[in-house]
């Protein structure tokens, strides 16, 4: 269901929440571990600004992943994250503690995911957005799909558009970040 960019704004407006998948959306999906069996992952760093600047609009950013990494809580301090669920079973059950924990309804998220455990919260948001590489179905259960492929700047396509359609993208300009 990919709308249009002449829907932007109608679909960005009512959101005020990310909520993210990491591996395949933070991350390009790939799960490395060293000789000693310590798991490493790499996140683009555009992504770490947009999120920023999406805290900064007054915005929440929540993360939630089925798995568990000290590396995605070091990332998320590191961003000023403060909701993250990891090791999540059942992302849908999760999701809804985050947006009551935030304060907010399902139409006032975006959840940007890109495979199967992702699709029943996709399917509940006001914005479900997917990565240009995520798994067909997931692409199907989305508003938007991303020029972006995960781990590549997905994050921060979907945070300029919405801020863009909701008016906010041209102060940071401005800031000169």
């Amino acid at each position: 269901m990919p709308v249009s960019l002449t829907s932007d704004v109608s679909l960005s407006q009512p959101i005020r929440c990310i909520i993210s998948d990491v591996d395949g959306v933070m991350t390009n999906g790939q799960i490395i571990y060293d000789s000693v069996g310590v798991e490493t992952k790499a996140f683009h760093v555009r992504d770490g600004l947009a999120i920023k600047l999406w805290l900064r609009s007054g915005h929440s950013f929540c993360i939630l992943t089925a798995r568990e990494s000290d590396v995605v809580k070091r990332r998320a301090d590191e961003l000023g994250v403060t909701h993250l669920k990891q090791g999540s079973k059942d992302k849908l059950d999760s999701a809804k503690k985050l947006i009551a924990e935030i304060g907010c309804g399902f139409e006032n998220v975006c959840y940007i995911g890109d495979d199967l455990p992702d699709i029943p919260v996709m399917r509940r948001v006001g914005l479900a957005v997917a990565p240009a590489d995520a798994a067909r179905d997931a692409g199907d259960a989305s508003h938007w799909i991303l020029r972006s492929k995960g781990g590549c700047g997905a994050v921060r396509e979907c945070v300029e558009r919405l801020l863009r359609s909701q008016g906010n993208w041209d102060q940071y300009l401005d800031d000169g970040i």
